[in-house]
């Protein structure tokens, strides 16, 4: 991924919504942002909220299996990824996908333990897990 400096956009994709999240200039901590809905202009949203944000790179999280094998999710993560790439092909913008396992359950624990209900998680899930997706980035 790009050394430049400047904030770094995740996306938690999943079937039905893409969660959001990004990092402050220092890349010392990650933010929720709104999710955006997985279907056919997704990517095109996704590169209106990286410029939006400024983002220099942008984090596709890849939902390898636990044994890090590449599934169907894996294959439909990376087939967005390059949708997101041609969106920002004029931009000086990195897509990068780094693996994501695990993160819409450590998300959802998080939610739980702060005391958010399961009905209101659900909303807030997959920008959870875009968060935590950038943590372990941010963390490497």
């Amino acid at each position: 991924m790009t050394a430049a400096a400047g904030r770094v956009l995740a996306l938690d994709h999943g079937a039905v919504r893409i969660g959001v999240a990004i990092s402050d200039s220092r890349r010392a901590m990650a933010v929720p942002l709104a999710s955006v809905p997985a279907n056919g202009d997704a990517a095109a949203r996704c590169a209106a909220i990286a410029r939006e944000e400024a983002a220099v790179a942008v984090l596709v999280g890849l939902p390898l299996q636990l044994d890090g094998t590449a599934g169907d999710a894996a294959a439909t993560a990376a087939s967005f990824a390059d949708d997101l790439r041609r969106a920002l092909e004029h931009d000086d913008v990195d897509v990068v996908l780094f693996d994501e396992r695990l993160t819409t359950v450590t998300a959802a624990a998080r939610l739980r333990e702060a005391g958010v209900t399961a009905r209101r998680a659900r909303a807030r899930v997959d920008s959870a897990a875009a968060v935590v997706l950038l943590e372990a980035w941010l963390a490497r």
